[in-house]
């Protein structure tokens, strides 16, 4: 897992269709443009905290986390219930589902595929952030 900076530079306006596409049958949709969308405000609420994470490997799919996609971390967040955080494990990186059951927090694969994971007793354990969004490209290079 690799950290990288996000680099925000001037606005970058894309255009927004004023109708929503259907992801089912087929809709006559028009081309009209509603507005425009800045993606750096959308994705980024607090930039000097917020860092680009690929995601390696297939632990998160459930979360819609997929290998070779980016995630949005902002490191000021603090976790709620059912979000996806950045965890150092003994000084390892991964992403993990956090879950609050009592006064105990689990931290869980998105993945029914992988074994529960269980903490070692005493693991040192450090949230390094909170998924706060995430770049799936679609077409991969080759």
């Amino acid at each position: 897992m690799q950290a990288s900076g996000v680099t925000i530079g001037l606005p970058m306006p894309v255009p927004l269709l004023a109708r929503p596409v259907r992801a089912g049958f087929p809709s006559p949709a028009d081309d009209f443009i509603e507005d425009e969308i800045d993606l750096q405000r959308l994705l980024i609420a607090n930039r000097p905290a917020t860092f680009l994470v690929r995601v390696a490997g297939d632990s998160m799919v459930l979360a819609r986390l997929f290998d070779g996609d980016l995630a949005v971390v902002d490191r000021s967040l603090t976790p709620r219930n059912g979000d996806i955080v950045v965890v150092d494990i003994d000084g390892e990186r991964s992403f993990k589902v956090w879950r609050r059951q009592g006064h105990r927090v689990v931290l869980a694969f998105a993945n029914p595929r992988f074994p529960e994971f269980r903490l070692d007793p005493g693991a040192e354990i450090e949230v390094w952030g909170v998924v706060s969004g995430s770049i799936n490209p679609r077409r991969r290079s080759e």
